[in-house]
């Protein structure tokens, strides 16, 4: 756990080797993510920056180390009487930080920014194997409340 100040800002293409980083640093990710050919990230990071309902932040020490990143999606829809919903994805907190409180921060900044977006309601999904990550988000004040599906392409 450091003790350096951490801002939290919008990520940049050169941020992208941390982020991958962030995401291949646990079992799941690392069976799913390539760090080693940023490739397919860099192009992904142009969709995601030319996007505006697209959010993706990294927690930066102020040393410069990227020590997290979430990605918060805006979604205009017409379901719940016309409301605009977010989505949370890939949240990670490096190994070093864990318990530094800063998934509280990230997770906050996503509601927070949801809410200035005009949202209604902020939702995410966790892999059902993240048993401790199900208890961050629900201390946090997140419901399991659906069942989610893929059907992977």
């Amino acid at each position: 756990m450091s003790d350096l100040a951490t801002a939290i800002r919008r990520a940049t293409a050169d941020d992208i080797p941390a982020v991958v980083a962030l995401l291949a640093d646990d079992p799941l990710g690392a069976a799913r993510e390539s760090p080693d050919d940023l490739t397919p990230y860099r192009a992904a990071f142009a969709r995601l920056a030319g996007d505006p309902n697209q959010h993706l932040v990294v927690a930066v020490r102020e040393d410069g180390r990227v020590v997290g990143t979430l990605q918060l999606t805006v979604i205009p829809g017409l379901s719940r009487r016309g409301a605009t919903r977010a989505t949370v994805e890939g949240v990670r907190v490096h190994a070093d930080e864990r318990g530094s409180g800063l998934g509280t921060r990230l997770l906050e900044w996503a509601v927070d920014t949801a809410r200035r977006e005009g949202c209604h309601l902020v939702q995410l999904t966790s892999d059902a194997t993240r048993v401790d990550a199900h208890r961050f988000y629900e201390r946090l004040g997140f419901e399991a409340s659906h069942l989610g599906f893929k059907y992977h392409l």
